[in-house]
């Protein structure tokens, strides 16, 4: 993939899709660097990168939904040759379910962390004209539903976001480009059942039952979006700027 020896930042790196990516990108010869809240779930997955692959893996705990953590990242490791924005989880509700207070705890992490560590490590990118950046949002910004508008709303933004800043950066031999993951096999996926079935059903013991009808029978698979990840930020795929590709299985446009 043309990426060995390239140094890789993940947010939201200790699990999920971030580890996934993780892993996809120490599989073609990458260093990575893994950033999340909890400091034992990021030790336990550099443990298992590093049992994998012969790369570098170093790790910060830090609570992203801050400006001051997102900026102590930054001056930890200032100059990273790919950034994968990955940290967050916008909770499902109606208008009327979410205070605003947690809205804007949610915003704070995924929506505005996204855009700040964007603003920190673009202009590096920019100096040295090299550089990608991938940021994994998510299929509600391009289907909204009520029961989801945080997400939605919130997804939306960073999809108009990425498109903007991919089309500026290019100038500079830098991309910026998008991922939005439908329903993917994670703990979220588990939490995020839960929720949508108290909602629907007013029993969260009922969440299989908003998991079917999926495209192709199944949720995606974390390492699917990981390596599409890898692609997009490797040579191979750098025509595809400022855009943001959906990974629904085609469910948006069923009947």
């Amino acid at each position: 993939m043309g990426l060995a020896g390239k140094t890789v930042l993940i947010t939201g790196g200790s699990k999920g899709i971030g580890l996934a990516c993780a892993e996809a990108f120490a599989a073609v010869g990458c260093d990575i660097l893994l950033a999340s809240r909890d400091a034992g779930a990021l030790a336990a997955a550099a443990d298992k990168v590093r049992a994998a692959r012969q790369v570098r893996v170093e790790t910060l705990a830090a609570d992203l939904s801050r400006a001051e953590e997102r900026e102590r990242l930054h001056a930890a490791f200032p100059d990273v040759d790919i950034l994968v924005n990955n940290a967050g989880a916008i909770p499902s509700g109606r208008l009327q379910d979410i205070p605003i207070a947690r809205w804007k705890e949610a915003w704070d992490l995924k929506v505005l962390g996204y855009i700040h560590m964007c603003q920190l490590y673009l202009p590096v990118m920019e100096a040295r004209k090299a550089g990608s950046i991938v940021n994994i949002i998510g299929m509600a910004g391009r289907a909204p539903r009520a029961g989801y508008i945080a997400g939605g709303a919130g997804n939306a933004a960073l999809i108009a976001f990425t498109s903007a800043i991919g089309a500026a950066a290019q100038a500079n031999n830098v991309q910026v480009v998008g991922i939005n993951p439908a329903v993917t096999k994670t703990d979220r996926m588990l939490t995020q059942a839960k929720i949508n079935a108290k909602l629907k059903f007013g029993d969260e013991e009922r969440w299989a039952e908003t998991l079917t009808n999926l495209p192709f029978g199944r949720p995606i698979e974390a390492s699917e979006i990981a390596e599409l990840a890898v692609f997009l930020a490797s040579p191979r795929g750098r025509y595809v700027n400022g855009t943001v590709v959906d990974v629904d299985g085609g469910g948006m446009f069923r009947a």
